[in-house]
């Protein structure tokens, strides 16, 4: 009798189970073939003068979202489970570290004082005119058991951009130093946001403020940010010492791929024991690698990396939209703010309006700090590139999310009626940001700056592709020799043109003792199939 009962508990536990699993694979399905339809209708509207893929995306998550919700009868709105662990470690590496393998590095690090300005120190100045302004009217709006810490986090939460919606409208290639600007920033704002929500987390809110707590924190940002980068370019040198001298392309490329592909997740991994920024770990990493490591591989593993790497972080971006739209209408969020639908909506305007003013009071001036230390007019920001900026920085996605989700709600869900309204708030600024302002993102761009100006904007010089190497003048070609650059003669073309100074001391240093170690262009050990076989062809 007791062996029936067993075995009827048994056949019931494994019926469950199997219709789990068969819930569970009919959800990817379902999930894979609106990715399917995501990229099908993105090409579709390739030359749409409005949308782009980001907004494609987002809309075919929230028409998905209202037919699930009708299906079953307002209880779900998504096949998926929103985790920010899923967000962080899975979906957030390969957008980053593609961003860092693609990016034209001597722009990039021309521009860099500017984008760290931007970036770190605008980030902080966004943070503080959002948090103060959020204490100072969401404490007497009486909208929950919020007390100064959930109020600082909410400015770090929206002082995170979203640059994915506009580096798909921007053109690296037509507006070079407005995408390295916009690009530069997006990838050290999401950092500093990032390390600064998690510095919040331990806040003590009856803690005494004062200088040296302000210089004690503002000495662990700095320390985190150059143990990051140094975290970074150590593992993108180590992925090329160590294929440059084992050569493993000669014998598989298969394996080849493999060692690249795993170096640059390890050192996202890497950064979250140690508590560092894995954001920047694995852009710098990005970075390294496509200067030296891409260099030391066979030519059939570049074209597999270089797609690879950029079709990874193609389908995260596509995914995380599409994501962001079907669980903006998850019913169990917006049933505990329904009670107070109208001050749910005023705080949502509220937090818009607030990014917008954030956004312009570090943009502006910063801008104008900028232009001080620059000699040309071409160096400068102009008054229309200052609104590009700003603008293509007002949307807020996923990363703003993820911080909401991780401070807000537990397991996807809230029944306190204060995290509710937050949540909802934070999905609302998303979703309106992302459609209202990267709609128009298009049009503002050509009408600012029309394709005629967009040259005199851009760096004549701007390397092309890949091949260009760190902080040189070459044009993507392996066979192209550089170009001179004039020796700095004293101390005072240091302080005048530091870049120019940087540059030359840069490339002797790369030339005498970097690449000759690590590889790159240049510097292949020749081997059998290797990229400077002769009967290989060059690219």
């Amino acid at each position: 009798m007791g062996y029936q009962v067993v075995a009827a508990q048994l056949a019931r536990l494994s019926g469950a189970l199997g219709t789990s699993d068969h819930a569970s694979v009919v959800s990817i399905n379902l999930f894979v073939a609106l990715l399917c339809a995501c990229i099908v209708l993105g090409h579709l509207l390739e030359e749409n003068r409005w949308l782009n893929e980001s907004i494609t995306a987002l809309i075919i998550g929230l028409c998905t979202g209202v037919v699930i919700l009708m299906t079953t009868k307002g209880k779900s709105s998504h096949v998926l489970v929103f985790s920010e662990d899923l967000f962080f470690i899975y979906l957030l590496p390969p957008i980053i570290f593609n961003a860092g393998f693609q990016v034209k590095k001597k722009q990039f690090f021309r521009n860099f004082m500017t984008i760290t300005l931007f970036g770190a120190v605008g980030t902080m100045m966004s943070f503080f005119t959002i948090s103060l302004a959020a204490i100072a009217i969401f404490s007497k709006m009486n909208i929950g058991t919020l007390d100064v810490s959930d109020f600082l986090a909410i400015g770090a939460i929206f002082s995170a951009t979203d640059s994915v919606c506009t580096l798909q409208v921007l053109n690296q290639d037509e507006t070079p130093f407005l995408y390295s600007l916009v690009f530069g920033e997006g990838v050290v704002n999401d950092a500093t946001s990032v390390v600064l929500f998690n510095a919040l987390q331990n806040f003590d809110p009856n803690s005494k403020i004062d200088a040296i707590v302000i210089l004690k924190f503002l000495g662990n940002l700095c320390y985190l940010f150059v143990s990051s980068t140094f975290l970074g370019v150590f593992t993108g040198l180590l992925s090329a010492y160590v294929i440059k001298k084992l050569y493993i392309g000669r014998h598989s490329t298969d394996r080849e791929v493999a060692l690249v592909m795993l170096m640059a997740y390890l050192s996202y991994m890497l950064a979250e024991p140690l508590d560092l920024s894995g954001i920047l770990t694995v852009f710098f990493c990005g970075i390294v690698m496509s200067h030296y490591t891409w260099h030391n591989v066979t030519e059939s593993s570049r074209v597999t990396t270089k797609h690879a790497f950029a079709t990874l972080s193609f389908i995260a971006e596509t995914f995380l939209f599409l994501y962001v739209g079907m669980d903006a209408l998850d019913i169990e969020k917006w049933k505990f703010a329904s009670d107070s639908p109208g001050k749910s909506i005023g705080i949502s305007s509220i937090l818009l309006g607030l990014v917008l003013v954030g956004r312009a009071a570090f943009v502006f001036p910063l801008s104008f700090l900028s232009n001080l230390t620059k000699k040309t007019e071409l160096e400068k920001i102009s008054w229309r590139q200052q609104i590009v900026i700003w603008w293509a920085g007002l949307m807020r996605g996923a990363v703003s999310i993820a911080l909401a989700y991780n401070k807000f709600t537990r397991s996807g869900h809230t029944q306190l009626h204060g995290n509710a309204i937050m949540i909802t708030s934070t999905i609302t600024v998303v979703l309106f940001s992302t459609m209202l302002f990267g709609i128009l993102t298009k049009p503002l761009i050509r009408f600012l700056l029309p394709a005629s100006s967009n040259g005199a904007a851009s760096d004549p010089a701007s390397p092309k592709s890949l091949h260009s190497p760190l902080l040189t003048s070459q044009l993507g070609s392996d066979l192209e020799a550089p170009l001179p650059i004039v020796r700095p003669s004293s101390l005072r073309m240091l302080i005048t043109k530091p870049t120019h100074t940087i540059h030359y001391y840069w490339r002797k240093f790369d030339d005498a003792l970097m690449r000759p170690m690590f590889g790159g262009r240049g510097f292949v050990p020749y081997s059998p199939g290797s990229p400077t076989d002769p009967n290989v062809l060059v690219e």
